[in-house]
């Protein structure tokens, strides 16, 4: 069966929203949370103070990707393109960094309202991170075949990122 018959398990979404949460953007998105997590609990420890580091980190590396896709695609096309609708293109092209990072904030924000110590929250955001990435890595595959070994690899491969994160945690903080 080739990719354009074979079925997808997120065919229940919307197009739009399956390929955002689909991309290359929505995975670094997430390591890029998980990452910005470890290290602002290595400063003070609290939920507000990771919530806040990620939510800065997260808006500066969008707003750097969509630049960055600005100028590319202005390059690619020696500049007919033109500035507006480059940047549009390309923010619509990275809005799963900015999606993918809404759980684990969720998460996080439970925390700072304490509906969770700060520890839990900051490990649950961590934990969650890593079950999104093996789910990206699944359904990312599903898109291009129907079998369930390449699925179930891409899922460990993509969630194994946010493992070795949760263990430099583990490692510098207790």
């Amino acid at each position: 069966m080739n990719s354009r018959s074979a079925p997808t398990d997120a065919g229940s979404l919307r197009p739009g929203v399956a390929r955002v949460l689909q991309s290359e953007e929505a995975v670094y998105g997430l390591i890029l949370v998980s990452g910005m997590i470890v290290v602002s609990n290595s400063l003070v420890g609290t939920s507000i103070n990771a919530l806040l580091t990620v939510v800065v980190t997260v808006f500066v590396f969008f707003c750097a990707h969509v630049y960055a896709g600005t100028l590319a695609r202005l390059a690619a096309t020696d500049g007919a393109a033109g500035f507006g609708p480059s940047l549009v293109a390309s923010a619509k092209h990275s809005l799963g960094m900015l999606i993918a990072a809404v759980p684990p904030l969720v998460v996080l924000l439970l925390g700072v309202t304490r509906v969770f110590p700060d520890d839990t929250a900051i490990w649950a955001a961590l934990i969650l991170d890593t079950a999104l990435l093996a789910v990206l890595g699944w359904f990312a595959v599903s898109r291009w075949t129907v079998r369930v070994w390449p699925r179930i690899l891409s899922a460990v491969i993509t969630a194994g990122f946010g493992v070795i994160l949760v263990a430099l945690k583990a490692l510098i903080h207790h």
